[in-house]
């Protein structure tokens, strides 16, 4: 397999990686063989997951307008993948050009193709972190140069969280970060569920062991376990619901039935 120019030396290309796989499903270039094969067995069981992820930035495309109008010009988006058209930057410096931005990621691929990406922005930059070590994040030095956590941050967590398995506390680790935070900051999360899926549980089991497969476990929580990831927030409205019922440009009574797939919300810290 011969290895592109924009992929690091360090990654091993015949792994199959969710970041990439996500790349593939909204339409993205930075994928291999390996995450469209693994893709392509997913969407056996649930062929309309490209239109979950659809859903997953429109929402996050929203939501970061929302907090633009909310008066905030600091986002920190962990699990940020790789970055595509109308990614997180892009939306908020279009609306308010001294906007800040940092992107978090483990995988090498995401990390430097954000870093070409923001080539030649200073209001946005990129850590390699992980989610679960949140103080790694909050004292590297791009948050530091970029982010004031004395003033209200829009915490962006989309479609993360269902790939941090139990055994790894990820409720203890966004209470960490959301400690971190000033108030009036803003908590911006999606997060998969078999509540929603227009599938009977079982046929869209096979898609999680699809990830499961390949080391990555999609963890689908129900949407109680899910509104636990908001202790100490405030909700905004319409609260917790399926992505195209928060907050929509258009009817959701148009959207395609798999966008309903999950859950979305944002919260505000008091």
């Amino acid at each position: 397999m011969e290895r592109p120019a924009w992929a690091p030396r360090s990654i091993d290309i015949s792994v199959p990686s969710v970041s990439r796989i996500y790349d593939y499903y909204l339409g993205g270039s930075h994928n291999f063989e390996v995450d469209r094969e693994a893709a392509r067995k997913a969407m056996e069981f649930m062929p309309g997951l490209p239109k979950i992820m659809q859903a997953n930035r429109a929402f996050m495309r929203r939501a970061v307008r929302f907090a633009v109008d909310e008066g905030i010009t600091q986002f920190l988006d962990i699990g940020s993948g790789i970055p595509t058209f109308g990614n997180v930057h892009e939306v908020a410096q279009a609306a308010r050009p001294d906007a800040h931005v940092v992107y978090v990621d483990h995988d090498p691929v995401a990390v430097a193709h954000s870093e070409a990406v923001l080539a030649g922005n200073e209001g946005a930059g990129v850590v390699a972190a992980d989610f679960r070590k949140p103080q790694e994040i909050l004292a590297s030095p791009e948050v530091q140069r970029l982010i004031d956590l004395n003033r209200p941050v829009a915490l962006l967590l989309v479609a993360i969280l269902h790939f941090v398995e139990d055994a790894d506390d990820p409720y203890s680790a966004v209470a960490e970060l959301r400690d971190a935070l000033a108030p009036g900051s803003l908590l911006l999360l999606t997060h998969a569920s078999y509540e929603g899926v227009p599938l009977p549980a079982e046929r869209a089991e096979g898609a999680v062991d699809v990830y499961k497969d390949i080391r990555n476990p999609l963890i689908m929580r129900s949407r109680e376990e899910i509104a636990r990831f908001f202790e100490g927030y405030d909700m905004v409205e319409p609260g917790l619901v399926a992505m195209p019922h928060w907050r929509p440009d258009t009817a959701p009574e148009d959207e395609d039935p798999y966008a309903f797939s999950g859950f979305a919300g944002v919260g505000r810290t008091a």
